[in-house]
């Protein structure tokens, strides 16, 4: 339904597996830092976007986890294999999450070891999701598990399994979280996104007029405000 994956990397550098295995032992200037800062892109993202947001947590070391995307539990795995990585190296880690990163984040079972959460147009509702794409599709739940996937020609690939796992796991989030949401952001509803902060005690910060891609100058300038206001 989503990406593909693996390996993390220093700001801006793309890496394949083996930098991730050799990236632990740290180079001298990375030990300097006390701080850690995951970003976990969204679809269609890159690892590189956590160049970024170094210049906004200048104390820490900002590091982008390079994976295209998979099943939550998979991905979830990856995710807390890399931050408790970074734990050994570092004092406190934190986590940015964009759009279906953040999703990711909270199936990942790091409640206890990262200090706090920043979450961008986070996706908090994938079964409605789901179940959205499957009406464009005229795909009924029947048919969905009968086929087990079914590839979409605007989208991902609707499947099953991932339908059936979402409904099993429903979010468990204990972790200081501030969340930045766009008036018209067009996969989460205001009504959702609301009761999910406050189900979670999460701040809430609401972009007007704003899209779920944050990418225009003014966009990415309202979210290097509300990061700035919020570390």
């Amino acid at each position: 339904m989503m990406e593909k994956s693996h390996a993390f990397c220093a700001v801006g550098v793309h890496s394949n597996a083996s930098d991730r295995r050799e990236s632990p032992k740290a180079r001298p200037e990375q030990r300097e830092k006390k701080d850690a800062v995951l970003f976990l892109h969204g679809m269609g993202g890159s690892a590189a976007e956590a160049a970024h947001y170094q210049t906004l947590f200048p104390d820490s070391e900002v590091i982008g986890l390079d994976y295209h995307g998979i099943t939550p539990w998979e991905t979830g795995e990856e995710i807390k294999a890399t931050l408790l990585c970074l734990k050994k190296r570092f004092e406190c880690v934190s986590v940015i999450g964009n759009s279906i990163g953040a999703f990711l984040a909270m199936h990942a079972g790091i409640d206890g070891i990262i200090k706090r959460a920043y979450f961008i147009s986070p996706v908090v509702d994938m079964e409605t999701i789901i179940l959205s794409l499957m009406a464009q599709a005229q795909v009924t739940e029947a048919e969905l598990k009968k086929k087990s996937t079914i590839p979409m020609k605007n989208g991902p690939e609707l499947s099953w399994e991932y339908l059936c796992y979402v409904r099993k796991h429903p979010i468990e989030w204990r972790v200081p979280t501030a969340i930045l949401y766009a008036e018209h952001d067009n996969l989460t509803t205001f009504e959702t996104i609301t009761a999910f902060a406050k189900k979670h005690k999460a701040s809430l910060t609401v972009m007007p007029k704003g899209e779920h891609w944050f990418h225009t100058e003014e966009q990415m300038r309202f979210l290097d405000d509300w990061l700035c206001k919020n570390r």
